[in-house]
């Protein structure tokens, strides 16, 4: 009796990996987080600022996000709603 419990069980068991094979999630689902914990609104002169990354809102983060690479090679997280950086995106995005 005892060995047809395990076997039951042991069934149950393979049944459900199988059930569960290929099913893992796609890895940029897994790595999709905000970047920006913090942002930064002083004024930074744009002859230190090498790159500018724009990040609209999605499903991954519900904050537009603005990361400048300064020359010196530290990131820094922009706030979009400051009227400077506003001004860097608006000329990123005529050109």
């Amino acid at each position: 009796m005892m060995g047809k419990a395990v076997a039951a069980v042991l069934t149950l068991l393979l049944i459900s990996a199988l059930g569960t094979q290929g099913k893992a999630l796609a890895r940029s689902a897994i790595e999709l987080r905000c970047q920006c914990i913090g942002t930064h609104s002083r004024f930074i002169h744009p002859k230190f600022i090498q790159n500018v990354n724009l990040s609209p809102s999605g499903p991954h983060c519900k904050n537009v996000e603005v990361i400048a690479t300064l020359k010196d090679g530290r990131e820094v997280c922009l706030e979009p709603t400051a009227s400077w950086v506003k001004l860097i995106i608006k000329a990123i995005l005529d050109k």
